[in-house]
């Protein structure tokens, strides 16, 4: 039996990213994926005007005679949302925690790719994967996706984002478009992020909360490490100590924004404190312009 208070978060979602998706990015979606993917279709022998790239050369050694790879454009998508849902998704200082903002994310991108008849698929991950809803078509199955999302409780606390790609890898056979939706707090996920990359396309959203990047003088605070557990005293009082965590916190933007452009890899940036409808519009439009 679902919670009212959760059968209310539910229907609050259902109109409000279906309005955003109708209003805002009606189009968007469609004009950024849809026929940007090729799936094989067959190997023939080669005809004049036939592009030499696309000859198979392997068949044509074994025929003798020289044939080609034949392609078709791809006219249904498939987007696996791929979601980070440890303890450290759990703050927020604005309106939310980063975890619920993830959720409403995942929400506003399922409607927008069920509206174009597109499968949508979820695995939820921690230091493990916890859970993996494959994909299929229908509202009945988007709202499915958004119940789990909210109300999920993960059984680990800590982040290992490379568990998730590699489980994402073994599951998925066919090209898709895949949302890696997380606040990157954790390491060791270059590899296989480039590896998926080069299969799927990847697209990496990143969530965060003002907090993370610039902290207020409060006097002493005692901060708490929530995949950890480890505690830290904090003197947001000292001027240095607060230029200090700014440093920190736009040296990490910085390098996360230089690792995924160095695996060609798209992202989003959302926070906690914005309006992420406006970070997906944004990612949508460059991407087109960018095509």
């Amino acid at each position: 039996m679902i919670p009212k208070e959760l059968a209310r978060k539910i229907r609050y979602l259902q109109i409000h990213t279906r309005k955003a998706v109708n209003d805002v990015l009606a189009g968007e979606y469609e004009s950024v994926f849809k026929g940007r993917g090729m799936e094989f279709e067959e190997v023939r022998e080669y005809q004049p005007g036939d592009e030499v790239r696309s000859i198979d050369w392997n068949v044509t050694a074994r025929m003798g005679r020289p044939y080609v790879k034949r392609f078709v454009e791809e006219r249904e998508l498939t987007a696996i949302f791929l979601v980070d849902l440890s303890a450290s998704g759990t703050f927020g200082t604005v309106r939310q925690t980063k975890n619920e903002v993830a959720a409403e994310l995942c929400a506003l991108l399922a409607f927008a790719a069920i509206k174009n008849n597109d499968k949508v698929g979820l695995i939820v991950f921690t230091d493990t994967v916890e859970l993996f809803i494959p994909p299929k078509k229908g509202l009945s199955h988007v709202l499915r996706l958004i119940r789990e999302i909210l109300y999920f409780k993960p059984e680990q606390t800590r982040t290992n984002m490379a568990e998730g790609l590699n489980y994402l890898g073994r599951v998925t056979t066919k090209r898709c478009v895949v949302f890696l939706i997380s606040d990157f707090q954790g390491e060791g996920f270059e590899k296989p992020m480039r590896v998926l990359g080069k299969r799927h396309d990847l697209i990496a959203v990143t969530v965060t909360d003002p907090r993370e990047k610039r902290i207020p003088n409060v006097g002493l605070v005692e901060l708490e490490d929530a995949e950890t557990g480890e505690m830290v005293l904090v003197d947001t009082g000292s001027v240095k100590v607060r230029n200090e965590y700014e440093r920190m916190g736009r040296e990490r933007t910085q390098r996360l924004k230089e690792t995924f452009r160095s695996m060609d890899v798209d992202q989003i940036e959302v926070s906690t404190g914005e309006d992420y409808v406006r970070g997906i519009e944004r990612f949508f439009l460059a991407r087109e312009r960018r095509a």
